[in-house]
């Protein structure tokens, strides 16, 4: 519980601008990752430069960190809320289990930049994040998902 409320603390500033947040999330994973992009086809045609200021992107990151939120108040009881996600990453969007990490690392530098996420803090959203990646893998596994 510990690891939750470390991160948790900080969540406000994110939760007060998800889109904000957001395309900062997606812009900087794009940029950093740019094999990443092609796994979102709508964002397929946006050049590197347009990233950080399209509404587009802005809107699904903050759909990404509305879902991340609604893990980290789970507090570790998740199931009913990131399996359907889970079947969907596996089934529909086809998102291999290493871009939960990459975004993971992304999430928690912008929450360090904008929110005051501190090195342990940080560090905790990497141990919840490595608890959901597992859960998720779970679930991947379950439904035959090589990711």
């Amino acid at each position: 519980m510990a690891d939750y409320d470390l991160v948790l603390k900080c969540w406000g500033p994110v939760e007060a601008d998800f889109t904000k947040a957001g395309g900062l999330v997606l812009a900087r994973l794009f940029k950093e990752h740019p094999d990443t992009q092609k796994l979102f086809p709508k964002f397929a045609g946006i050049a590197a430069g347009d990233l950080a200021g399209s509404a587009a992107v802005a809107a699904h990151g903050a759909t990404v960190l509305k879902k991340l939120g609604d893990l980290l108040k789970a507090k570790g009881a998740h199931g009913d809320i990131l399996k359907p996600m889970a079947t969907t990453h596996a089934n529909t969007h086809k998102i291999p289990l290493n871009n939960f990490k990459l975004i993971t690392e992304i999430i928690a530098k912008v929450m360090g930049e904008m929110a005051g996420l501190d090195a342990g803090g940080q560090d905790a959203l990497r141990k919840i994040m490595g608890v959901v990646i597992n859960d998720i893998d779970a679930t991947y596994k379950e439904l035959g998902f090589a990711g």
